[in-house]
């Protein structure tokens, strides 16, 4: 089965919608998901996603209020943190990570820490509260495809193109012959996102890969209809194809 990875932006629409939200996930039987915590400097993040945590941010999400939140959830999906080093350095490293293992996040993606960089600070090194998902760039050569999987717990993700999130017309090219160089290296998943948006694209992903990340095109639609009271029914109605989409094959 190839599962679909969703994204949602923590505090997007707001945190009292949270529990609702990840509860309607599990519903659609979703095993898992990416949560992001907001940022004021996302770098990896598209104009979609940037709207979303400043949104988050200006309505009070915060990683401590997040995790909280999270705390008292008992209905969700497997949770992975999508984050940066940054907000988690702030809160405290290993803190960051009792915390949020406490409060029931079973992986943490930091988008700005590389392995060999953890490896380099010792205050970074991996926490084991956590699993620590790694990114893997389409540019990343082989011998550094190799170093980043053999570091990978829970799963890899690729980034099926250069630049920031954002929902694209057409997947990018390359991703089966990527996607088995990876395998080749790791025993774990290979999850691939940036740019899908439809459940045309989703299926070809899903065909290639275990797994296929949908972030901006679910944010977009909460950023659209966040406010309303059908909110709920139009993510479903836009979801669920998805769904379908990557476990017909």
């Amino acid at each position: 089965m190839n599962p679909l990875l969703p994204f949602l932006m923590a505090g997007d629409p707001s945190l009292e919608a949270l529990p609702r939200l990840l509860s309607e996930a599990k519903a659609l039987g979703l095993p898992a998901l990416e949560l992001g915590l907001p940022h004021s400097d996302p770098i990896a993040d598209g104009p979609v996603l940037q709207a979303a945590a400043q949104r988050a941010i200006n309505r009070g999400a915060t990683p401590l209020r997040v995790l909280e939140g999270l705390a008292g959830i008992t209905d969700s999906p497997d949770l992975i943190l999508f984050t940066y080093l940054n907000p988690i350095y702030t809160y405290g490293y290993d803190r960051f990570h009792h915390d949020a293992a406490a409060a029931g996040a079973d992986g943490v993606l930091v988008l700005d820490l590389p392995p060999d960089e953890a490896a380099q600070n010792s205050e970074l090194k991996p926490a084991p509260d956590l699993r620590h998902i790694q990114l893997i760039a389409p540019t990343s050569p082989t011998e550094r495809i190799a170093s980043i999987a053999k570091c990978a717990e829970g799963f890899v993700y690729y980034v099926s193109r250069l630049g920031v999130t954002g929902a694209q017309a057409e997947i990018a090219s390359g991703i089966a012959e990527q996607v088995a160089i990876i395998k080749a290296a790791t025993q774990v998943p290979v999850c691939v996102g940036f740019g899908v948006s439809n459940p045309e694209q989703a299926a070809t992903i899903a065909s290639k890969a275990d797994g296929v990340v949908v972030g901006s095109a679910i944010v977009k639609l909460i950023e659209q209809n966040g406010s309303s009271a059908d909110c709920a029914a139009k993510l479903e109605a836009f979801v669920k194809p998805l769904v379908g989409a990557v476990h017909a094959l």
